[in-house]
């Protein structure tokens, strides 16, 4: 069966998004047998340019426009071209997802994702209590949501330690001016509240999971990191196996009733050996694309479980293989910016409305 995926998140510059990375999972080993659709939210969004990469593009509109905006825009794109499946590949369009749900799958189109409660628990500003509650190990934690309580969590965690956004970002901080700095950064950039979590001396391992809806990991892909960017964002890794990981993580999903694909990020202690979470991020990681060669694509995992497939768990993930990121120049005409900038929509294939 032929299937129309559209995929969101197609900017990839030095903090990448996760959706080139989905579709050039969905075209692995072959190229799709169906349409890629990418949703975009700026006609400069990298991604759309990659000729090889979709069949449309269509611009849509911001998270913070509204859900009926994005709804209309979605329905139109769904009567020229028929989509099957969307999936959401970043953090801040999730909630707007969450709710158009239901008018979604009304209207033909299905998608994976976990539901807004859960999501809710497992956020920057709730994680810390969700671990308490649930002895899960998590670093020392404290949660800004006024900034005259800023330099009294400091005291109380000491330095070094972590400084991060709501939705995106996180940078060592080694004294009171680093803190100061990237508070005023980060409130500006994506509100409060803002995190600040105790940095350990540790070893760092990012699995990412795909659960059914009964909360069963059926793939994990473990990577250590090898090289970082300033934002800590990994730049280079390679998989791994390693046990332990695989039942924390899977343990962590199953008490949070997850659903969905998302990213599981876990600090070794190097000193006491103790595993802490410190994060869940409810989506694929951009660094997705290592898991075909680890023999686990996720992302056509999500594909059928969207729609109502039960797919069987994957072997463990392949070890020793390894991704580094590159860039590269997009060479495109004039008009291709010029179509999504007055008319909102690109096409590099011809029309096939399924």
């Amino acid at each position: 069966m032929r299937l129309n995926v559209a995929v969101t998140g197609l900017h990839a510059a030095d903090n990448p998004a996760p959706g080139i990375g989905v579709i050039r999972c969905l075209h692995h080993p072959e190229k799709w047998d169906g349409k890629i659709i990418g949703l975009a939210y700026d006609a400069l969004d990298t991604g759309i340019y990659d000729e090889g990469l979709l069949d449309h593009a269509y611009l849509i509109p911001y998270p913070n426009s509204g859900s009926q905006a994005l709804l209309d825009r979605l329905l139109y794109i769904h009567e020229q071209r028929h989509i099957d499946v969307i999936i959401p590949t970043l953090d801040s369009e999730l909630p707007v997802f969450q709710k158009l749900e239901p008018a979604l799958r009304a209207s033909g189109i299905a998608t994976f994702i976990p539901p807004k409660p859960v999501t809710d628990l497992i956020s920057k500003a709730n994680l810390a209590e969700l671990c308490k509650d649930e002895d899960i190990p998590f670093p020392e934690t404290r949660i800004i949501r006024d900034p005259a309580e800023l330099m009294d969590a400091v005291n109380e965690i000491g330095f070094p330690l972590m400084i991060k956004g709501i939705y995106y970002e996180a940078y060592t901080c080694n004294s009171a001016s680093d803190v100061l700095q990237h508070f005023d950064q980060l409130r500006l950039k994506w509100g409060l509240p803002v995190i600040l979590q105790k940095k350990i001396e540790s070893e760092e391992f990012d699995i990412c999971c795909v659960c059914d809806r009964d909360s069963e990991l059926l793939g994990a892909v473990p990577i250590r990191k090898t090289r970082l960017t300033d934002k800590g964002k990994a730049w280079a890794a390679v998989t791994l196996k390693n046990k332990r990981l695989l039942e924390l993580s899977a343990r962590i999903l199953k008490q949070v009733h997850w659903t969905g694909p998302c990213e599981v990020e876990i600090l070794k202690d190097v000193k006491t050996g103790r595993y802490n979470l410190i994060e869940i991020n409810p989506r694929f990681p951009a660094w997705i694309y290592l898991c075909t060669g680890a023999d686990q694509n996720l992302p056509k995992m999500v594909v059928e479980l969207a729609l109502g497939k039960k797919p069987a768990a994957l072997e463990p993930a392949k070890s020793g293989i390894c991704f580094v990121r590159h860039a590269i120049d997009l060479v495109c005409p004039l008009e291709y910016i010029e179509n999504l900038t007055t008319l909102g929509e690109l096409h590099y294939s011809p029309d096939n409305k399924h």
